[in-house]
């Protein structure tokens, strides 16, 4: 039997590890945020009172084994002055099924069933209103998750406007998992979002099976500047609340200095440093290996390597 794992996040980070871990003899149950406002997500949501669409797109994309023509029919974007402009295609068959089922987990295994995608996405809820807020160091409250992503101001804390109502089967699926991962990512607007959630946290807090939590490859200008390896992990496990982070993940590839200074004066980001006393002290197993592929300046995860890492410690443990 297949071991189960449970996978939190959103955005590009969380969809290229899919597109390789699906890969892996694994079941994987990926649990996406709703809360985006922003772009073609924003747009609809305001339109149809609905929830957040566009990492879920992203997610389905991902793990589906159709042809490649028909994942960038999915992804493309309407280039015209017309309403349409902007918009994902996908986006709109998910709001289009959405209207017709009138449920957002019905839509997603309508889609996935369509898309040939032999794991579950699960959205953390159907609510349709559900706002993420900010409260910033400068003392102000944020509303919004796009608006959380463009304020300048340094976020102290990230919270729901009214506690979400979470899917049932994001609960069954935690009780269930072998390892809980926590995706690389904005940690204040993929990642945490889910684990803020009261009865994520509690039926966490209850399961026996380790917390990993793949770290981010470089800093979020307003969210984690100069964070090492051991500020994301305090920070998440200062949301978890009741349990804390088993094993790390962590790169220890070298970033070349023009890609770095292009990060650092451009985007305001710089590489995450491993602080391995720290990590000692804070009681984490830390797992590092070369994870990144730089291309023209460009730092990513290399996906596969990512994917072979956890099932090698899956396999282990």
């Amino acid at each position: 039997m297949h071991k189960k794992v449970v996978i939190f996040g959103g955005g590009t980070g969380l969809s290229s590890l899919l597109n390789e871990l699906k890969e892996f003899p694994i079941d994987i149950t990926a649990v996406i945020t709703v809360s985006d406002n922003g772009s073609s997500t924003g747009k609809l949501r305001e339109e149809f009172n609905i929830p957040a669409v566009g990492d879920i797109r992203k997610v389905i994309t991902s793990l589906s084994d159709i042809d490649p023509n028909i994942k960038k029919m999915l992804e493309y974007r309407f280039k015209t002055t017309s309403d349409l402009n902007g918009h994902a295609l996908g986006n709109l068959i998910l709001t289009a099924m959405l209207d017709i089922t009138g449920s957002l987990e019905k839509s997603i295994k309508y889609l996935t069933t369509l898309l040939d995608v032999r794991h579950k996405v699960l959205p953390i809820s159907e609510d349709k209103n559900l706002t993420l807020m900010a409260k910033t160091k400068e003392g102000n409250i944020i509303e919004g998750e796009e608006q959380i992503t463009l304020s300048t101001e340094t976020v102290e804390k990230i919270f729901y406007k009214k506690e979400p109502n979470v899917t049932k089967e994001v609960i069954t699926s935690i009780k269930e998992a072998d390892l809980i991962i926590l995706s690389m990512g904005s940690l204040y607007t993929s990642l945490l979002p889910n684990i803020i959630c009261k009865k994520v946290k509690e039926t966490i807090k209850k399961s026996s099976s380790k917390i990993m939590y793949i770290c981010n490859a470089v800093t979020q200008p307003g969210e984690t500047d100069n964070f090492k390896v051991g500020d994301h992990i305090d920070l998440i496990n200062k949301y978890l609340e009741y349990r804390k982070i088993d094993v790390v993940i962590a790169s220890n590839s070298n970033i070349d200095e023009e890609t770095a200074k292009i990060y650092e004066t451009k985007e305001q980001k710089s590489p995450v440093i491993i602080d391995h006393s720290r990590l000692n002290n804070i009681g984490v197993e830390l797992i590092e290996k070369d994870l990144i592929n730089t291309e023209q300046n460009i730092i990513r995860h290399d996906g596969m390597k990512l994917a072979a890492t956890i099932m090698s410690y899956l396999m282990e443990n």
